[in-house]
């Protein structure tokens, strides 16, 4: 365990809520540790004479972190246009439903709102950085305008707009229908899906439904998103032919009602949904197995 598994002066306590905030500005678990070991790294270079003098270290380090995640996210770009096929943020796991919450992971660690749901992270990679840091710190964690300016090196008045600007941005992506109702929807799929019902899945599925699938080189997906409920049907049916021995698992997936495709035990598939007046609009499935991790260890 690193540094802030050691601390004695109070900044251990922060490392949950740092996670939380870093993986709302990241969207993956590797990045987000990184960034809050990183945080912490510079906490304990820093003069114990310094240390003494600062009132807050929790704002400390959340200031920290927010920097650390804001040049991640200038860099992930360019690294998400190298990556084969399409990027999705990594899912998390409920572990109650797995261990009884006795979890030790670094997902384990992670609050599931509605500020963590696939919907919601993929629609903040389509904002900047600086409107990303911007948004989540205001909006999901509450912080005053006049500490993210010192974080992103900005006005208060410049970060009310960038935060403004995201906030227009992800203002449709919240769970349009209750927890019960998408756990009902996700059920009909998982049934339809097992029976290879082509006809039962296009009555569940949008018309102008999208899936994306993230196999980041290293398994079989799709590069390109599939789009309309009929096609999406087809390659559900499809992959239920080829894998024989999918069991499917209802759980929640970044605290959404979800889909677990397991085989011989192993976690192969996560599938989050977007669901609207009943019908899916919306399936990620996350089939590499980097992202993986902390569901196999779940499990």
């Amino acid at each position: 365990m690193g540094a802030a598994g050691r601390s004695t002066d109070g900044t251990a306590g922060e490392r949950r809520q740092l996670m939380n905030v870093a993986y709302r500005l990241l969207g993956s678990l590797a990045e987000s540790e990184d960034a809050v070991q990183e945080a912490y790294a510079r906490w304990y270079a820093l003069p114990r004479s310094r240390r003494d003098e600062i009132a807050s270290p929790g704002a400390w380090l959340t200031t920290v972190t927010g920097r650390i995640c804001l040049d991640v996210l200038g860099s992930a770009r360019a690294r998400r246009e190298r990556y084969v096929g399409a990027w999705l943020p990594d899912p998390l796991p409920d572990h109650a439903e797995w261990n009884h919450g006795h979890g030790t992971d670094l997902a384990d660690q992670m609050v599931l709102d509605e500020s963590v749901t696939m919907a919601f992270l993929v629609v903040l990679e389509s904002t900047t950085p600086a409107e990303r840091v911007a948004f989540v710190l205001h909006d999901v964690f509450r912080y005053p305008f006049a500490e993210i300016a010192d974080i992103l090196g900005r006005t208060p008045a410049a970060c009310k707009q960038l935060a403004a600007s995201a906030r227009r941005r992800v203002r449709g992506a919240r769970a349009p229908v209750t927890a019960a109702g998408q756990a009902a929807v996700v059920r009909h799929v998982k049934e339809a899906w097992e029976a290879k019902d082509i006809a039962a899945l296009v009555d569940l599925l949008d018309p102008a439904a999208v899936m994306t699938a993230d196999g980041g080189g290293m398994v079989g997906a799709v590069l390109r998103p599939i789009e309309s409920g009929a096609r999406i049907a087809q390659y559900m049916v499809a992959i239920a032919d080829k894998a024989p021995g999918l069991e499917l698992l209802e759980r929640s997936v970044n605290g959404v009602p979800g889909l677990v495709a397991q085989r011989a035990g192993a976690v192969m598939t996560v599938a989050s949904f977007e669901v609207t007046d009943g019908r899916v609009t919306r399936i990620w499935a996350v089939r590499n197995p980097e992202k993986l991790r902390p569901w196999m260890r779940a499990g």
